[in-house]
């Protein structure tokens, strides 16, 4: 076999390696998507300085992007990266090598991240690793050429080296000058975008998304009992119902919630409306414009990501549905396929922890190996982070693991738990509210996954405040708009229905898991008038009744709450 074809081999097994490495990781749909953003923008980032030679920024992008993202992910950014921009600059036996070299360069990136160990790193040493990566990356091309076009002889070796010496600095530098000119924000925008895929997410929480974020009865007992408040004890009538209006205000036709008002259904802000509404005692099977908000997640149910599960599965047990049968879905069985061997979600904090809490949700013992893998993944600052131990923590994915170890007993869990609590509070701003990353600002999608994680820790959000400043409840109220809607942070209101539902957990003080509302009361049977007396009635006097007929009943609903 000749150098070349061995080469190429060793290449195509590093490659096939590192793409099956990304996907036994079996990332959410939308990670996917984020993953194939972020390599066009690499790409586009090599194009777009095709004018300059060796003046571009896609090894910066992709370190960064396994920063945030991982190893797996950074690989696949860096790779597909390579093979798409010589679409444009074209093909040849340099593009493994260009695909290899990149891939390698998202995984120093997941491995700066383990380093650093949730401390975030400053400009400047992100910039001189982007330098440092740069010039590797020039060293693998001149060995790839040397491997493909010469005799192989060290003599040829020191020629390829020395004649792209030249232009290898040059690539360095410009690494180091992209770097420093938008690195952090560009790091600090991937990891708050993936945050809210999976939890406000991506979830992100992921967050998540989200997101996205359930025993009931004893996650909800220990939350009343530690501190966490009823609206009614909080004094929130008119603070929740101001946020319901809006919320009720923005129902679409088709039963709906859009990102705001008048905008396109989605099943991530319809489950996180239904969170919300849920939390300040609104029964979801009354929110029924068009075919109903029930009939809508319903529709939606058969989405096969981790996180959609997990949040169907919150909606349907706060409605008080089978989980099993929700929408003609078994959710609790789709949910179970996405633990893997470890008994995490994806290898992810806030997937995890939300499985917890959809388990939870409805009826099913938590595997014990995934308590122990979530508990394992606590950073040395006490926080979590999206990307497990030894990635930046952040109050989101920590806010969310309080809520699952609310009833987990143990020593253990109760060591992890006091240094959560003490990870979120030393988060704190001045204003009361709670930043997604340290030094971002606060917002209002943080703040609640911190009061939430107090609220089933037993913390009163209430009486946390730095000296001089305000507590996160007060934080949250103070966003609240003319409209109902709840900001997203000062001057910014982006997708107001998602904020707003989160937001009203908190100030219900309800942390996830939520337990059904209880069955409204029949009324009862009236005794018929005589014609004499309902022709005397007038409109005012049956519009007085009707009042104080509502009034009585949503006292009694408030009650039935408290109890």
């Amino acid at each position: 076999m000749s150098w070349q074809l061995a080469a190429f081999a060793i290449l195509a097994l590093a490659l096939a390696g590192g793409f099956w490495w990304y996907e036994r990781s079996r990332p959410d749909a939308r990670i996917v998507a984020l993953v194939g953003t972020l390599a066009a923008f690499a790409a586009l980032g090599r194009i777009a300085f095709a004018a300059l030679p060796n003046v571009k920024p896609t090894s910066d992008i992709v370190l960064i992007a396994g920063y945030a993202l991982g190893g797996g992910p950074g690989f696949a950014v860096g790779a597909i990266a390579g093979l798409a921009s010589n679409f444009f600059f074209g093909q040849g036996p340099w593009t493994p090598w260009q695909m290899a070299a990149w891939g390698v360069t998202g995984v120093v990136g997941a491995g700066l991240a383990l380093i650093c160990r949730g401390r975030p790193i400053g400009r400047w040493p992100l910039a001189i690793v982007c330098c440092i990566c740069g010039f590797a990356f020039t060293a693998v091309q001149d060995a790839g050429d040397w491997i493909t076009y010469s005799d192989h002889s060290l003599a040829q070796l020191g020629v390829y080296v020395g004649q792209g010496l030249g232009f290898d600095a040059i690539y360095a530098g410009s690494c180091l000058v992209f770097a420093l000119a938008f690195g952090p924000a560009l790091l600090r925008s991937i990891q708050r975008f993936t945050k809210r895929l999976e939890i406000t997410w991506l979830a992100p929480g992921s967050s998540v998304a989200p997101v996205l974020v359930v025993a009931v009865a004893l996650v909800g007992t220990a939350a009343v009992a530690g501190g966490a408040r009823t609206p009614t004890a909080r004094g929130a009538t008119d603070v929740l119902q101001r946020p319901v209006d809006y919320l009720r205000h923005a129902q679409n036709a088709d039963g709906g919630f859009g990102g705001q008002a008048g905008q396109p259904s989605s099943a991530l802000f319809a489950g996180w409306a239904a969170l919300g509404l849920q939390s300040a005692g609104v029964r979801l099977q009354s929110v029924d414009r068009g075919p109903g908000l029930i009939a809508y997640v319903e529709r939606a149910a058969g989405a096969a990501d981790a996180g959609s599960i997990e949040r169907n599965i919150l909606v349907a047990s706060a409605a008080g549905l089978s989980a099993t049968d929700f929408g003609g879905h078994n959710l609790v069985a789709m949910l179970r396929a996405k633990f893997d061997h470890d008994g995490s979600v994806g290898n992810a904090v806030n997937l995890t922890a939300f499985g917890i809490l959809a388990l939870r949700a409805a009826g099913i013992a938590v595997p014990a190996r995934t308590d122990a893998w979530l508990l394992a993944e606590q950073d040395h600052d006490g926080g979590f982070g999206f990307a497990g131990r030894g990635g930046a923590s952040d109050v989101d994915d920590t806010g969310a693991v309080l809520e699952t170890l609310a009833s987990l007993p143990g020593s253990r869990a109760a060591e992890v738990r006091a240094r959560a609590i003490a990870y979120v509070r030393r988060q704190q701003d001045r204003d009361g509210g709670f930043p997604s990353q340290p030094g971002e600002g606060s917002n209002a999608q943080s703040t609640a996954w911190a009061v939430q994680g107090l609220d089933a820790a037993g913390v009163n959000p209430a009486a946390v405040h730095r000296a001089g400043g305000r507590s996160p409840l007060a934080y949250l109220q103070s966003l609240i708009g003319r409209d109902g809607a709840i900001a997203y942070a000062r001057g910014q209101d982006q997708t107001p229905v998602w904020v707003t539902g989160e937001a009203l957990m908190a100030l219900a003080g309800k942390p996830l898991p939520l337990a059904p509302l209880p069955a409204p009361t029949p009324e009862p049977a009236r005794t018929p008038k005589s014609t004499a007396t309902a022709a005397g009635a007038g409109t005012g006097e049956w519009a007085v009744v009707g009042a104080v007929v509502e009034t009585a009943t949503r006292t009694v609903a408030a009650f039935r709450a408290l109890i």
